[in-house]
């Protein structure tokens, strides 16, 4: 495979002519295979916060030329969001910190008696901020319409009338996969239930439009979006936001303060998306997410798909010759999915075989349990209901390499061979488990 073979060239990003050490003394470029992790900056991201950098100023905070366009950047990066995502017109883009940050600020704002469902199969990020709510966990589902049959008959079976909200990723964090989110969608409204798409690792990948799909809200991050680290986006309809406290209390949330003569405060807060954004705001970090919504756009999600799938053949092809291998899947082989792939092989320790490739070849990718911790032991076929750290001996665990628009040819053909070299080999001493 050479690069003249592929779809199309890898978009430029930071850290491309990085070299690492290996065990043996010498230096190679390192290969990024961790994008579901963390994905590169993209170059053209880097510039444009470089640009800006000069001229940073308070945002919404003063009168000097540096306040004012610190603030009109920041709310053009508002709208450019609203664009990338294709919201509706009511719908309000809010600055948080991550998908994490987007989802507990969500769960903070859900009425009272809400009911949540959820997939055994989510990021712990949705797994867990619906703490206060009543929470129903649904089995791993085995298919897309398995998905949407179990959802069907939870929110048939749920108490009649009260508010419901439905959690679901778009594309899994441990086996890429793409979920059916309209069909999930029309099933949630059906039943008087709202839904929110986790799209940390659909929107880097994949066009995704809050009107086509029919979601209330959308979370991402922009680390997973080729921008830097710090930013994520909550969007979606405004009514449970606006009629929630502030997720958090301070300078920006609050429209006027008045001090009571008991001694306490009277405040206003304010309305759409600054009620949820105190404090000073991080103006590069929507800049940046701003920038790789516009460089995702203008390089074309077919161009970028066409390449992805290239990359996925490849690496699925070139380790389905390598002995022990198997892929971590709940739809099958076939389904539809990012570049993201999961797997184990025989006889072989998950963290030892990425040690292994990060010590010999330069490669980094992630062993563990992948913050998803229900779904990675009903794939390996553990106790879903077992405790114990991650990581530690003995646990259930598996390899995911993960790469994008970022990825080069030789960084997936380098992959490949360092898996076929270390397998067939019997890899560096100790690698192995004793089952080897």
């Amino acid at each position: 495979m050479s690069v003249a073979t592929s779809v199309c060239a890898p978009l430029p990003v930071l850290g491309r002519d990085v070299t690492v050490p290996l065990a043996d003394g010498s230096q190679v470029p390192y290969a990024a295979l961790d994008y579901a992790a963390s994905a590169p900056a993209l170059q053209r991201v880097w510039d444009d916060v470089a640009a800006y950098a000069p001229y940073y100023g308070s945002v919404h905070r003063g009168a000097g030329h540096l306040s004012r366009l610190s603030t009109e950047l920041f709310e053009n990066a508002r709208r450019t969001v609203a664009g990338f995502l294709d919201c509706r017109a009511d719908d309000q883009v809010v600055f948080t910190r991550s998908t994490t940050d987007s989802l507990n600020l969500l769960a903070a704002a859900l009425p009272e008696g809400c009911q949540v469902f959820v997939f055994e199969a989510e990021h712990h990020a949705a797994l867990l901020p619906w703490r206060h709510a009543r929470l129903t966990v649904l089995d791993a589902p085995r298919g897309p319409r398995q998905a949407v049959d179990a959802l069907e008959r939870a929110l048939a079976d749920r108490a009649p009338h009260g508010p419901a909200l439905v959690c679901v990723t778009g594309a899994s964090n441990v086996t890429g996969e793409l979920w059916p989110v309209r069909e999930l969608a029309a099933a949630a409204h059906a039943h008087g239930a709202r839904i929110v798409l986790d799209a940390a690792q659909l929107a880097p990948h994949h066009p995704v439009s809050v009107r086509d799909l029919d979601v209330d809200w959308v979370a991402f991050s922009g680390h997973k979006l080729y921008a830097p680290f710090g930013s994520g986006v909550l969007a979606g309809r405004p009514d449970w936001l606006g009629s929630a406290e502030p997720y958090l209390a301070g300078g920006g949330a609050s429209r006027s303060v008045v001090r009571r003569a008991d001694g306490g405060v009277d405040v206003e807060w304010q309305e759409g998306a600054a009620r949820h954004e105190a404090g000073s705001p991080n103006v590069i970090g929507a800049h940046a997410i701003a920038s790789a919504c516009e460089a995702l756009t203008e390089a074309g999600f077919d161009n970028l798909l066409a390449r992805e799938r290239y990359l996925i053949d490849r690496v699925r092809a070139g380790l389905a010759e390598v002995p022990g291998v198997r892929f971590l899947s709940l739809f099958g082989d076939d389904a539809p999915r990012v570049g993201v792939l999961s797997f184990v092989v025989d006889g072989w320790d998950s963290a030892g075989l990425a040690t292994a490739l990060s010590s010999g070849y330069g490669i980094g990718v992630r062993a563990g349990l992948f913050c998803a911790h229900p779904l990675l032991r009903t794939l390996l076929g553990g106790d879903p209901e077992a405790r114990g750290d991650c990581g530690t001996p003995g646990d259930l665990d598996a390899v995911r390499v993960s790469f994008g628009a970022g990825t080069p040819d030789e960084h997936v053909e380098r992959f490949v061979r360092a898996v076929r070299e270390l397998v067939a080999e019997g890899g560096p001493c100790g690698q192995r488990t004793s089952a080897g």
